[in-house]
């Protein structure tokens, strides 16, 4: 039997225009840097004035009125486009402070990548044809971390597949152990942990305490892993003091020797912020960060384009063809500047209402002065969407007289202290944080210490939200935080 029903649908549709501003809006700095020169690369209509964006012009907040109404194809009103001014005055905020007191210029590292300096360390090796093309694709098999993650049989097939290299487990072991394990940082190519100890170890000067502290990766590794002291002085046959220096021993070593070079990249990708808060005369200033942005108006071309149309006496079809391409592109570019002038103001207005919100955070740096917030509550201040609200938190950071956060992270649940109080659960993880840093580490506390301890101090929380929050911090549970 057919069934005829009928189902209607509220649907909400974003123009393309409305799609690209949200996506404007989400950008960080550096993206929308990029966005910036690709719209002006496209669009001969955009004009910056300069040959290069000026990293001086660091905040702003005055507008030219860009407008966005069409333009119609026949009786295009040239007037409205066109500009003598050749200094314009697409701004967001005047700088109010000295030349001396802004930090213009962040410095980036120009290091050598990770894996760039493993290939590059290959020439030193003195390596027949066969060697260095199993090296090279060993090395580029290495992750950001430092460690081959992959069988050796898979590594022998890839070899065969992708670099027409025809070897065998073998062989591939052999330059492995030979080259790639001696290459630095020490530790490098190693197909796990354990490994990745043993060769540093080995590449040490012999002692008493190397030599047993190998002896204990290689046959006991997990016992002492999980910090099964006892079992490991009794398979040993050696003291606490000993077993003290063998952990010191391990301790001093890398676990992931690739992770310096990962700094570096770090480094060389520092981060924009896209607000600047600092406190003036004891009160929070905010200022936006349009470090590099153009001054974006209508080209001199386009200028010249437009003066000669409307001074010519005699229209011709070639004309009116030439002025209707040109209104395409006029449209675009007064919409994307306007586009821009709507960023600017949603993120201003949004991280303004995000620093009152956190008042006594942003004056102080104390965390625990962090408010409950969630993303609603200042969408509902400011009368925006949560959409949007998220899309300025999540991708931006501001640079605070305690450093630069990310945005995101002001954001937080509340819950209950044993007033009746709301209170931020970063507030309890600072808290619970605190306890585990002082605690005995000879006798660290239980989850379920914790949880009393914390209710001792006004927070009622039970053991499983001790260990979530816990996992949070990436703290690891008593008895691996258990020294000797």
């Amino acid at each position: 039997m057919l069934k005829q029903s009928l189902q209607y649908k509220l649907l909400q549709k974003l123009s393309p225009q409305q799609i690209q501003l949200m996506k404007l809006i989400q950008l960080p700095t550096q993206a929308f840097e990029e966005r910036l020169k690709q719209e002006i690369e496209e669009n001969p209509a955009l004009d910056t004035g300069k040959e290069n964006f000026d990293a001086d012009d660091d905040f702003s907040n005055e507008y030219e009125d860009a407008g966005t109404e069409k333009i119609e194809a026949e009786d295009i009103n040239i007037d409205e486009y066109l500009s003598d001014d050749e200094v314009p005055n697409y701004k967001t905020q005047a700088n109010n402070y000295t030349a001396d007191d802004d930090e213009k210029n962040i410095p980036y590292a120009a290091g050598t990548s990770f894996h760039q300096s493993l290939v590059s360390q290959l020439n030193t090796f003195n390596l027949n044809e066969e060697e260095r093309a199993i090296a090279d694709f060993l090395v580029g098999s290495i992750d950001d971390s430092g460690y081959i993650r992959r069988e050796i049989i898979d590594l022998v097939d890839d070899l065969a597949f992708t670099a027409n290299v025809f070897t065998t487990e073998e062989k591939v072991l052999q330059v492995l152990k030979k080259v790639i394990h001696n290459l630095d940082p020490t530790g490098v190519g190693a197909r796990d942990l354990k490994e990745c100890l043993i060769i540093q170890l080995k590449a040490k000067e012999t002692n008493k305490h190397r030599e047993l502290a190998i002896d204990v990766l290689e046959n006991a590794f997990d016992h002492f892993v999980k910090k099964h002291y006892k079992k490991l002085q009794e398979k040993f046959n050696i003291t606490e003091t000993e077993l003290k220096e063998i952990n010191t021993e391990i301790s001093k070593l890398n676990p992931k020797p690739g992770g310096s070079y990962a700094d570096n990249n770090k480094i060389a990708e520092q981060i924009v912020p896209d607000f600047s808060i600092k406190i003036i005369d004891g009160e929070l200033d905010l200022t936006l960060n349009v470090r590099n942005a153009p001054e974006l108006h209508i080209s001199a071309t386009y200028n010249n384009m437009l003066k000669g149309y409307q001074e010519s006496n005699k229209k011709n079809k070639a004309q009116k063809d030439a002025v209707f391409f040109i209104k395409q592109k006029l449209d675009a570019a007064k919409w994307f500047i306007d586009a821009i002038k709507q960023r600017q103001q949603t993120l201003l207005v949004t991280m303004n209402t995000i620093m009152h919100y956190q008042y006594d955070y942003f004056l102080t740096g104390d965390e625990r002065r962090l408010k409950p917030m969630i993303l609603k509550d200042i969408a509902d201040k400011i009368n925006m969407d949560v959409s949007t609200v998220s899309r300025v938190a999540n991708s931006k950071y501001v640079a605070t007289p305690y450093g630069t956060k990310r945005i995101k992270e002001f954001f937080s649940e509340s819950m209950k202290n044993d007033q009746g109080e709301d209170i931020s659960t970063k507030e309890i993880k600072k808290i619970l944080e605190n306890v585990i840093a002082e605690e005995d580490k000879k006798k660290p506390l239980t989850d379920e210490k914790l949880s009393t301890i914390l209710k001792d101090k006004g927070y009622p929380i039970a053991r499983r939200t001790i260990a979530k929050y816990r996992e949070q911090l990436d703290l690891p549970v008593a008895r691996l935080r258990k020294e000797i």
